[in-house]
């Protein structure tokens, strides 16, 4: 139990999670309703499975890409709300103006450029979140800012289905996701003004700048981009409800709501649970997200959304716990690099895996269902063997 002086002590930190969370939240009430019709904008705009799946690939690797030199650079020059003020600026603008694409090329390019924001800004985002982690805890302060954030990815579908209810038209619904990025900036500028140095909210420790990253971190790294190259892009998830006619279509952003709400759950529960039983709880969440998709490609509508909700498990997992694990191993002076390097090496195994499963999808969906759970379980083998390593040493 914390004293209450520990308490009142974590109490600055508590609070910029709470603004970083709710900065996320209007983010998301932006992009991941985007998101969530994005799939099946592309099917009505005339693309394939596979331009699906090659879309959702080069939009992660793009952003993933762009993390790595973001974090980079923060390290170098400690400029952490000037890569934050352009990264959400470009993130929350995108996703509006695809009111205006006509042509799936146009839509697919404003796709990509948003997951260029959202990365130019994540690492640092991150970089932040691990000031006040070691004061409030790591597990929690990430679990927290992941059911913030992802409050935002429910109320995003949510808008975005009722408007689609109301005018059946993707243009309307994309352009109503202006007043919510409007919302996230002026959010962004509070937070800015309230909390200019956050860095300080850490204890600095010694800086070892020169300092390689151990062996049991690229171990880390190879399970990471097993689970990465192994879960399904919800834009394929969708294609597939949307061209098997398997729920009416307003009902496709509600399922993304659904796995939404339960990645923020989940994120508070397993965050917790982190602080207590370690990587184990991640182990057991892929174990569980590895049968979300054979439920979801495979599987009548009830279990699909059986699928959806472990898909969300497994995301509320990726969101909170993966993030946690860098800023407990990784000191103060370097993480930003860790972070960028992460990230590149999640959305180049994201970007393989969902080319290979936009591709076996149009030759064989069970072929495809079958390897990815297959590569989710490979990466638990892997990080038991980071674990093994790490306590050797």
């Amino acid at each position: 139990m914390r004293t209450i002086a520990a308490w009142f002590s974590a109490r600055p930190a508590l609070r910029f999670v709470i603004w970083i969370g709710v900065l996320s939240l209007l983010a998301d009430v932006t992009y991941e309703g985007g998101r969530s019709i994005a799939g099946s904008y592309l099917a009505v705009l005339g693309a394939t499975g596979t331009v699906v799946g090659l879309i959702a690939g080069m939009g992660e690797l793009a952003g993933y890409g762009s993390r790595l030199l973001s974090g980079v650079l923060s390290d170098r020059l400690q400029r952490l709300w000037l890569f934050m003020w352009i990264g959400y600026f470009v993130n929350l603008v995108a996703i509006p103006l695809l009111a205006l694409a006509g042509r799936w090329e146009i839509a697919a390019a404003l796709l990509i450029l948003e997951r260029i924001g959202k990365g130019i800004r994540t690492p640092v985002r991150d970089v932040m979140l691990s000031y006040a982690s070691g004061v409030v805890g790591r597990g929690w302060a990430f679990g927290l800012h992941e059911a913030l954030d992802q409050i935002g990815a429910v109320l995003g579908p949510v808008i975005v289905a009722a408007m689609l209810l109301r005018t059946s038209s993707y243009p309307s619904a994309f352009g109503i996701l202006a007043i919510p990025a409007g919302m996230a900036l002026l959010v962004l500028l509070r937070a800015h003004l309230a909390y200019s140095h956050p860095q300080r909210m850490e204890p600095i420790g010694p800086r070892k700048p020169s300092q390689a990253f151990s062996r049991a971190f690229w171990l880390y790294l190879a399970g990471v981009a097993l689970l990465a190259a192994g879960y399904v892009d919800f834009a394929l998830i969708a294609f597939h409800l949307e061209r098997g006619a398997r729920v009416a279509r307003p009902w496709i952003p509600i399922a993304y709501a659904l796995a939404m709400g339960v990645d923020a759950l989940a994120a508070l529960v397993l965050g917790w649970a982190y602080e207590r039983r370690g990587v184990r709880v991640l182990r057991d969440a892929i174990m569980l997200s590895a049968m979300a998709a054979p439920l979801i490609f495979l599987g009548d509508p009830f279990l699909v959304i059986a699928g959806v909700v472990l898909w969300g498990i497994g995301t509320g997992a990726q969101e909170s716990i993966l993030r946690a694990i860098i800023a407990a191993q990784i000191p103060q002076s370097r993480r930003g690099t860790a972070y960028g390097l992460f990230y590149l090496v999640y959305g180049t195994a994201w970007m393989l895996g969902s080319v290979l499963l936009g591709w076996l999808y149009d030759r064989s969906v069970p072929v495809m269902a079958g390897v990815s759970a297959g590569l989710q379980i490979g990466a638990i083998g892997v990080l038991a063997l980071e674990q093994q390593l790490k306590t050797s040493i």
